[in-house]
């Protein structure tokens, strides 16, 4: 089956998706919308499609079967539902939504037409080999991880944008930049019982609303997790993130995975495909929307499904529930 495809929002990282969808033989890129015009124009040189002004327009016009949405955080829920009431697939840029209220729609969306997330991290192939290593006990069991990130986003960033704002972008560092690692954290350590955190905005107070740093303590059962992330730092760093086991530790980091064990130390490469934006965003975009259309294809559930998703989403809003209320941002 050849799918015609439509992408909402034409901004950085529609780029990239439209990128992998020229590449691939079983997809057409009929249409793409965006409110400013110019940019679907733009988008629709690139691929050959048709522009548009709004998803409205483009889903009456094209009626395509799939629609990757690539807009602003609090757009993507709204989206959603309305390519579900013309029963068209969803590929949709995280955060799926930005709070409570939203998620569950999502879910009940969800019930009605495939649903794909895209948490492109989860196809590493180091992140794949940890899980590999994990589940054959290579080295014990999994006692706890942590995990940095550490980044940079300077005031013109923010400018003129939806970004650092609550309504528009759902929150800050963690929504956004931090998102990623906290769904390997959760993945690595399974669904907390515990979930204790702060935030802050250190470095743009008086320019943003939301926070540019986050920590986080998780705990499910004896196994702890730490996760450090802040858009406040000089540059941006490639993630890290470790995990401590009973005979050793496994060290995820760029393209590699390191191994500290009785044997001393070693280096396992695991060549990813090359980053089709920035760099430190990771080159699993491609295997992630390859996996949603064989899933299509297939007829089974997408492995970044909304259930999928589901303890990562309830330690995040949970996060921004307590911060918020307790007044810490």
């Amino acid at each position: 089956m050849k799918y015609r495809v439509g992408i909402i929002g034409c901004g950085n990282i529609a780029q990239v998706h439209a990128r992998i969808l020229m590449e691939m033989p079983d997809v057409e890129i009929v249409g793409c919308a965006d409110i400013k015009k110019n940019k679907a124009r733009e988008m629709a040189a690139l691929t050959g499609a048709r522009a548009y002004g709004s998803a409205e327009n483009l889903f009456n016009a094209e009626m395509p079967d799939v629609v990757h949405i690539c807009t602003p955080h609090a757009t993507h829920v709204p989206l959603c539902e309305a390519a579900a009431e013309r029963r068209i697939a969803i590929f949709c840029e995280k955060p799926p939504a930005v709070n409570e209220k939203q998620w569950e729609r999502l879910k009940n969306v969800s019930q009605f037409v495939p649903i794909g997330i895209c948490f492109q991290n989860r196809y590493n192939p180091n992140v794949e080999k940890a899980h590999e290593m994990l589940d054959r006990g290579e080295l014990g069991e999994l006692l706890g991880a942590r995990a940095f990130v550490t980044w940079r986003r300077d005031e013109g960033y923010y400018t003129n944008s939806w970004h650092g704002k609550w309504k528009t972008e759902g929150g800050g560092c963690l929504i956004n930049q931090a998102i990623h690692t906290l769904d390997l954290l959760i993945g690595f350590l399974g669904r907390p019982d515990i979930v204790e955190g702060t935030m802050a905005n250190h470095h743009l107070q008086g320019k943003i609303e939301v926070e540019d740093t986050v920590e986080i303590f998780l705990k499910n059962g004896e196994k702890r997790g730490l996760l450090y992330g802040s858009c406040a730092y000089v540059y941006d760093e490639p993630v890290l993130l470790e995990l401590r086991c009973e005979k050793g530790t496994i060290t995820i980091r760029d393209d590699l995975l390191i191994i500290h064990d009785e044997s001393g130390r070693r280096e396992i490469q695991c060549p990813m495909d090359p980053a089709l934006g920035a760099s430190y965003w990771g080159g699993g975009h491609k295997k992630c929307i390859a996996d949603f259309y064989r899933s299509l294809e297939e007829k089974r559930p997408c492995r970044n499904d909304p259930e999928s998703c589901a303890d990562t989403m309830a330690v995040m809003l949970s996060l921004y529930t307590k911060c918020r209320s307790g007044g810490m941002i």
